[in-house]
């Protein structure tokens, strides 16, 4: 059983081996020319000026909570939409078509609430 995974385990230390050889060349073999701009922080093109703690608004959070709701919607109807062919043919599709579309209603109505109170306007 274990000499099935000897390739895997195989491939495994030549891939890790070869990175750290990689590395290590190209750190030895690499110019070297540190100066003051060089050794500065750099993060996504700004200056690393103030302080690293900015606050976000809270309707960031209420947008990210909204996309992960949506995200697990999908999350739920893929199965269900893949296996929709089985329910066609035992003859269940339209009890199960109406649960499905209950469970839309509920996240369609919530959206539709969330819009009402302005959770997704920015100013």
């Amino acid at each position: 059983m274990l000499s099935d995974f000897l390739p895997l385990l195989l491939m495994l230390l030549i891939a890790t081996g070869l990175a750290m050889t990689l590395l290590k060349a190209a750190e030895l073999l690499g110019p070297r020319r540190p100066n003051r701009i060089k050794q500065k922080a750099y993060e996504s093109g700004m200056d690393p000026i103030g302080t690293a703690r900015e606050r976000y608004s809270v309707k960031f959070y209420l947008v990210a909570m909204i996309f992960i709701v949506f995200d697990v919607e999908v999350v739920f109807l893929y199965p269900w939409a893949a296996s929709f062919d089985e329910f066609m043919a035992a003859g269940q599709a339209l009890p199960v078509l109406g649960i499905v579309f209950f469970f839309i209603a509920i996240l369609a109505i919530g959206l539709l609430y969330d819009i009402k109170k302005g959770g997704l306007e920015f100013d």
